[in-house]
């Protein structure tokens, strides 16, 4: 990058200084001024491409750590349930008096039919003798039991839950399946005396392999698993190395941390590893991830940057070479009153002596300002009056949709004899509409609105019965300021459809109102399930439509506000996804 803009600026260079040879003085100030242009362009570039360039990096390595720690999460979560399951086969165990015994096959029976992924429960005696179990056959010839890992570590360490690496379950006349085995040793009445024995469970190792293949670290990352202890492979996308040995992991690397990362280069490649440590079991989760595939938009960016530099640069050049060439002080006079009418004041008049054509020119300009001004005022009123239409049309879907809502609520009460809930609903109903109404008029006090959002509340807690609750708080003194009619109910639907129809958990909306110097702010906080950026800017700029409630987004509502009381009110949103969304509205504090 940095190259690349060395030449281009080199190659500008020269050519302006052919330029200034066979120029007047006069171009050869404006060749001065681009080449001043040149270098504040230059030195911006490189200082944002390489702001970019390291904020990139860091976002980068920040995407892989999170998916990391999930499948951290995720893994932990697994193991802890894989090792409940085993607590309580193995207290079974210990409550048997006598085994083998059809009890205890029935419980352990009933125990592996709770979970997919066990394969089989086992029972074996100190020499390798099988006790009993489920889900077993006829034990192989020349297994070996006696050195394999898991029942060597069980009976090293008793009463002491050992994981095994993954393996081919070979103890059965079964087909062969991957598996991880859990094994403790534990003591069991067998044979009318107690003796030393290993309880052994195996898991289904697919289960894990399913849950590491939906990880995506980008197009080639993967993640693979080793243990804290040799090294080997737990898990690898590529599981033949488990048997053929490791060709390009750097594995020693990884061992040396707990909780990092750290970089390598593989067959050319270089690669950024995430290290996290699974507690209680000693595994290492590593993350590799490929950083051509993380830096492929700094060099678009880089590649973007470079022809707006050359683009502007041009530009430049053709428009200063223009304007220097016509120069004039009548001109730069009316160059002056132009900058005025471009910041906003339209009320400017050019009164310029000179030539005929500038003083036609000024004008021609004067009486273009003044029909500009015209068509702005007219733009105006008819942009206003067409989004008081639009509003009032979008005021007039909420009643019927809501009511066709209600109605049938009404109907199922009536149809269950629910006959006091269908008073409530009624009563708020009317209410509803009574306030929704008001006589036409579109504004009303904010007690009113309050009223009216309490009916809407109750109204849907009588057909949604415990999926939500809510509170409103309102200052005393607020009551009796004036608000905007219906600027509260669209926050709410889109909170209860939007926000807590999808939840597993109870929902809830607080609303509150109160005044702040010399304006009112209310709040609709909800715990719904939240929203992203993307989509809160999507919703902002009216991309995005309710296909339920009463289709009156936060853009309508806003500019609404904005249309009454002026730019300096209106609606603000945050939210955040699994976090809730915190709407807030401000209008000025002035009586009805």
């Amino acid at each position: 990058m940095k190259q690349k803009v060395k030449s281009i600026a080199k190659s500008l260079y020269d050519v302006l200084l052919d330029t200034v040879r066979v120029k007047s003085i006069q171009f050869t100030i404006t060749m001065s001024f681009i080449l001043i242009t040149v270098i504040v362009m230059l030195v911006v570039s490189l200082v944002l491409y390489s702001k970019f360039s390291k904020t990139a990096e860091e976002n980068a390595f920040l995407n892989t750590q999170q998916v990391i720690e999930q499948v951290q999460f995720n893994l932990e979560n697994y193991i802890k349930g894989m090792a409940d399951t085993f607590e309580v086969v193995d207290a079974k165990v210990a409550k048997s008096r006598g085994i083998p015994s059809d009890k205890l096959l029935e419980q352990l029976d009933t125990i592996a039919s709770t979970r997919e992924d066990i394969v089989s429960i086992n029972l074996f005696t100190a020499d390798g003798g099988l006790v009993t179990g489920i889900h077993t056959t006829e034990m192989r010839k020349n297994t070996r039991l006696l050195e394999q890992s898991w029942f060597r570590s069980a009976l090293d360490n008793p009463n002491h839950l050992t994981f095994s690496l993954p393996h081919i379950q070979n103890l059965f006349k079964d087909p062969y399946k991957w598996v991880v085995s859990m094994s403790k040793g534990v003591s069991i009445m067998h044979d009318g005396k107690w003796q030393d024995a290993v309880l052994l469970v195996d898991v289904n190792f697919k289960t894990l392999d399913d849950v590491f293949r939906t990880v995506s670290l980008g197009k080639k990352g993967y993640v693979y698993i080793i243990d804290d202890s040799a090294g080997n492979i737990v898990y690898h996308p590529q599981q033949q190395l488990i048997y053929i040995g490791l060709k390009y992991e750097n594995v020693e690397q990884a061992l040396k941390f707990s909780y990092g990362k750290y970089m390598d280069v593989s067959e050319g490649e270089s690669r950024l590893n995430v290290v996290r440590t699974v507690n209680n079991i000693g595994w290492k989760i590593i993350g590799v991830s490929y950083l051509d595939e993380m830096m492929t938009t700094r060099k678009e960016v880089s590649t973007f940057m470079i022809w707006l530099l050359v683009i502007v640069l041009i530009f430049i050049l053709l428009i200063s070479s223009f304007m220097s060439a016509r120069i004039s002080k009548p001109i730069k006079r009316l160059k002056k009153s132009m900058e005025m009418v471009e910041k906003g004041d339209f009320d400017t008049y050019i009164h310029v002596r000179g030539a005929d054509e500038v003083e036609q020119l000024s004008r021609r300009f004067n009486l273009m300002v003044s029909r500009v001004r015209e068509l702005m005022d007219q733009s105006i009123l008819e942009q206003e009056t067409k989004r008081k239409n639009e509003l009032e049309v979008l005021q007039s879907q909420i009643n019927p949709h809501f009511l066709y809502n209600t109605l049938n609520s009404v109907v199922r009460m009536v149809g269950n004899g629910r006959n006091e809930e269908v008073v409530t609903t009624i009563t708020s109903l009317s209410k509803f509409f009574r306030i929704s109404l008001s006589k036409g008029k579109n504004i009303i006090t904010i007690g009113e609105e309050i009223e009216h959002i309490r009916n809407y509340l109750i109204i849907q807690k009588m057909r949604y019965k415990d999926k939500f609750d809510y509170d409103i708080q309102v200052d005393e003194d607020v009551l009796s300021y004036k608000t905007l009619k219906l600027i509260l109910q669209p926050f709410v639907e889109n909170a209860l459809y939007h926000g807590i129809e999808y939840m597993v958990d109870e929902g809830h909306i607080h609303i509150s109102a109160s005044k702040i110097n010399d304006k009112i702010l209310f709040q609709i906080r909800d715990n719904g399930v939240g929203m992203s950026e993307e989509t809160l800017a999507a919703i902002l700029s009216g991309q995005v439509k309710s296909e339920k409630g009463s289709g009156v987004g936060l853009r309508n509502v806003h500019e609404r506000i904005q249309l009454y009381f002026g730019f300096d009110y209106g609606v603000h949103v945050e939210s955040e996804l699994e976090e809730g969304t915190l709407v807030k509205i401000w209008i000025p504090a002035e009586e009805l």
